[in-house]
């Protein structure tokens, strides 16, 4: 193991994970396919990948995201006060997620923690990390913590099982702890709540792991042989994601995003601890309301070979029909020859993958109403997909205390 307390690579390429120059030292390895962010989509074998990855052989570069630290003996207490999961009592080498939310609670940053006992590690996709670092940078006030941005000192490397004992893998450490996250996904977190049917969800074989090594050692890992550490793309982890019906923040969310709407209150929320900002929003919708969207995981129709991007429209698969039966027109008073009314855009895909086994899946959110056992497709490129839905957050999710609805003052019963 590495163990370094501050300092590392300061090179400019490195000093940034969201930078858009960055190039990883994966990127000497053969059949390397730039994702845009500077690691690789995949290495030209892309089912072959998902198949070492998902075998727990292959690791995934992801220097391209960023890692914060917060030090001082308020740390713990101080982001318990901020985010939604409880992490005043986060034991050394202990994993958690938390959500950072706005006062209506809705989703602004997704964060992947680990603390050493002196200092919490918080791993964030390289979009977040500056505006996160900003923002916690406002908030410390007279408590006693420090806000860094470590991306240029240490790097995340992604896999399906334990680096932090592997030879091959030089982890880093610090206060003697080795900084890897292990994602809670697998399991309903305490204080937390699935929508999902947990006895069948495929999370449950999920074994996802970040770790940091140091920049340093990024280039000597990269430089591996292929055949002593296999190395998989990002589309190859993006493509198990999916297939775990796992949310990830610069995919699912957008700006009225909410937990629940994508189960995150599985891993990321602790439903009884104490104030946090959106708190409110958590409650209400959990206890007595509905989320207006909900996650589905679709199969799509391979025939085409069509991938639709994300942000594709979900639609139902056939039009609204009228109390008949027939298929309604676009104008009520038009004619017999009126053109009918275009299928309804129900939501919009947010992931999409080529799994090794499963063929083309996707995530997507769509409206709450949208019938569970609806079929749906997917418009890419003028090509509808069809796409059969597999329900992750159901119609019924929230109103879990079972009150009942008053009437209206001055309503009428009859």
């Amino acid at each position: 193991m590495t163990d370094t307390s501050a300092g590392g690579a300061t090179d400019a390429t490195t000093a940034s994970s969201t930078g858009s120059a960055y190039r990883s030292p994966f990127a000497a390895r053969d059949g390397f396919v730039d994702d845009g962010t500077g690691v690789a989509a995949h290495y030209g074998e892309l089912i072959r990948e998902q198949r070492l990855l998902s075998q727990g052989t292959a690791v995934v570069d992801l220097s391209n995201r960023g890692v914060l630290t917060v030090s001082g003996p308020d740390r713990l207490s101080w982001l318990n006060s901020l985010t939604s999961q409880s992490v005043g009592r986060l034991a050394p080498g202990e994993s958690t997620e938390t959500l950072l939310l706005d006062a209506n609670g809705r989703l602004e940053h997704a964060v992947r923690l680990v603390d050493d006992g002196e200092t919490a590690w918080l791993l964030v996709d390289g979009d977040e990390t500056e505006p996160l670092r900003s923002w916690l940078d406002r908030m410390r006030f007279m408590l006693r913590v420090e806000v860094v941005d470590r991306s240029s000192d240490v790097a995340t490397v992604g896999s399906m099982h334990d680096l932090s004992a592997d030879a091959r893998v030089p982890v880093f450490t610090s206060n003697d702890v080795a900084i890897a996250w292990v994602d809670p996904w697998h399991e309903v977190a305490v204080g937390g709540h699935s929508y999902a049917d947990s006895e069948s969800h495929p999370g449950r074989q999920w074994s996802y792991h970040e770790t940091l090594v140091s920049r340093d050692d990024l280039a000597a890992l990269a430089a591996s042989p292929a055949a002593d550490l296999p190395a998989a793309g990002t589309l190859a982890l993006e493509a198990l994601r999916i297939e775990a019906w796992r949310p990830r923040l610069t995919t699912e969310v957008d700006e009225r995003s909410i937990p629940h709407e994508l189960d995150w209150m599985r891993s990321a929320v602790h439903l009884a601890k104490g104030c946090y900002r959106g708190q409110e929003t958590v409650a209400k919708v959990h206890n007595i309301g509905h989320p207006p969207r909900r996650l589905v995981m679709l199969h799509l129709d391979g025939s085409d070979g069509v991938l639709p991007e994300h942000g594709a429209a979900v639609v139902l698969a056939s039009p609204p029909t009228d109390a008949f039966g027939q298929t309604a027109a676009a104008d009520p008073d038009a004619g017999p020859d009126a053109q009918p009314r275009s299928p309804a855009v129900v939501g919009h895909v947010t992931s999409v993958a080529l799994h090794h086994e499963l063929g083309p899946v996707a995530l997507a959110l769509v409206k709450r109403t949208t019938p569970e056992t609806a079929a749906l497709a997917v418009v890419a490129d003028d090509i509808v997909v069809a796409a059969s839905q597999e329900v992750i957050v159901p119609s019924s999710a929230g109103a879990a205390a079972g009150v009942p609805r008053l009437p209206r003052l001055g309503a009428v019963r009859r």
